[in-house]
């Protein structure tokens, strides 16, 4: 039982790292998933405090998630039409590979604000889509750090 839960565990921990530049993928969660398999080994040495403190961390960052785009948005004078095309961006760049995921919620963001009732002029759009996009890098990169370090936990945790 022990072999199958450590395999699951890293291939958990591969997956929430991919999740945390592919917008599909529940990184974080899947990530803590993976960690947990690693800690229900009868031979981890992962404490129950460690779970708890990644519990409350995964918590915190999925919140962040969904907080992040609109907060980013606002900063950067964003309507609601902005980030619809943000959203509509995130789902078309995801089957336009690795440039249109970081480029569609930039394009999205842009053309949403170009095209809502308000009109906004190009230059204002930009912006918009700069902050759409500095959000994306924003959210993944504690995506990445937390995956990394539960990862890393996995599989100091299992070799």
């Amino acid at each position: 039982m022990d072999t199958f839960l450590a395999i699951i565990a890293i291939l958990c921990g591969i997956v929430g790292i991919l999740g945390a530049v592919l917008p599909i993928l529940p990184g974080t969660i899947v990530s803590f998933v993976g960690m947990f398999c690693a800690y229900c080994a009868s031979n981890s040495e992962i404490t129950s405090a460690q779970m708890w403190l990644w519990g409350v961390i995964s918590v915190i960052i999925i919140l962040l998630d969904y907080i992040l785009p609109g907060y980013f948005s606002k900063v950067f004078g964003g309507t609601k039409a902005g980030i619809t095309g943000a959203t509509i961006g995130v789902i078309v760049g995801l089957f336009m590979g690795p440039i249109g995921i970081i480029a569609g919620p930039f394009l999205g963001a842009v053309a949403g604000e170009m095209i809502s009732q308000q009109k906004q002029p190009l230059d204002k759009a930009l912006v918009v889509g700069f902050g759409s996009l500095l959000s994306f890098f924003v959210g993944s990169g504690i995506k990445l750090i937390a995956g990394g370090f539960m990862m890393y936990y996995i599989l100091c945790d299992i070799f």
